[in-house]
Order: C-alpha cells, then structure tokens, then sequence
C-alpha cells in the first residue's frame, strides 16, 4: 500500500529525493568536524596535519573542523548546499590525494573507498541543488512571493533571486 500511495504522487517522490543524501553527508560531515574540534581530537589530528605539510597543525585541524560542522548543518538544512558541496570536494580531494590514494580503494586499508562515496554525493548535490524540501526551497518561494507582489523585478531583487539560486 505505501509502494502504490508513493508511486501515484511523484512530486513526493521528487520532493524527498535529495533528503537521504543531504542527511547522510550531512550528518557525516557534522560528527567527523565535532571530533576534530574535541581537545583530543585536536591533538591526535594535529600531528597528522604537520605530517603532510599543513603546518602549524592545530590552526588547520580547527578550520578543518568548523568547516566541517558548518557544512554539515548546511547539507541537513539544505541551504547553501552547492557552497557545503563544494567545500566537501576540495577537501575529500586533498584527503584521498594527501592520505588515502596511495592505500588503494579499499577503506579496510585505509583508503579512498569512503572519501569516494562522500565526493560522489557532493557532486550529485552540487548539480542538482537541496531539494525542494530544504530551507533554500523556503527562502526562494517567500523571495518569489515578495516578487510577485510587487508585479516588478527590480535589479537588485533580481541579483538577490539569482545569488539564492547560485548557492542552492
């Protein structure tokens, strides 16, 4: 019966696509950028930094956190998530070419399975956006409403309209 009343509404269907995959990077990105951010996950990360060349490590352990944590809550909340996928490629690029590439494919040895299923759900997101279930989808319907109220697009409304597209 679920199968049948999911399969008549395809907008559903449509609608709550990108939530499992914004969910998942998302919550990924905010337990790994929390325990970066620990007092002992700033220690043991900031040796390793040092190791290949982001020195002084603590600095970079701390930025790499809070992007992070930031990019995380973003991809749950779906606003500003080409900014949070974009982010995750350039720094799931560094790890796999820095740490996990010369390991091979599989994860278990560490290397660069994990990181690939993290970059391949940043580039689905960055192509196609959050969704129409996220708080950009939100934010773009007031800002059309506000639009369509006034029965003229100002330029800067325009601009406005066209950077909330861009960011996603």
């Amino acid at each position: 019966m679920l199968v049948t009343t999911l399969t008549e509404q395809p907008s559903l269907l449509k609608a709550a696509a990108l939530l499992p995959p914004r969910l998942s990077l998302g919550s990924t990105l905010v337990f790994h950028g929390l325990s970066k951010l620990k007092k002992e996950g700033v220690a043991q990360t900031a040796p390793m930094f040092e190791q290949l060349g982001f020195t002084p490590g603590k600095p970079w352990v701390i930025a790499v956190g809070i992007t992070e944590v930031v990019s995380g809550v973003s991809a749950i909340l779906g606003v500003a998530t080409r900014l949070t996928a974009f982010a995750v490629l350039a720094t799931q690029a560094v790890a796999i070419g820095k740490v996990h590439g010369p390991k091979g494919f599989d994860n278990l040895q560490g290397g660069y399975e994990f990181n690939l299923s993290l970059v391949g759900t940043a580039l689905a997101l960055l192509l196609r956006g959050p969704g129409s279930l996220s708080v950009h989808s939100a934010l773009e319907t007031a800002a059309k409403r506000r639009e369509l109220r006034r029965f003229r697009l100002l330029s800067r409304q325009r601009r406005r309209s066209r950077l909330l597209d861009l960011l996603g």
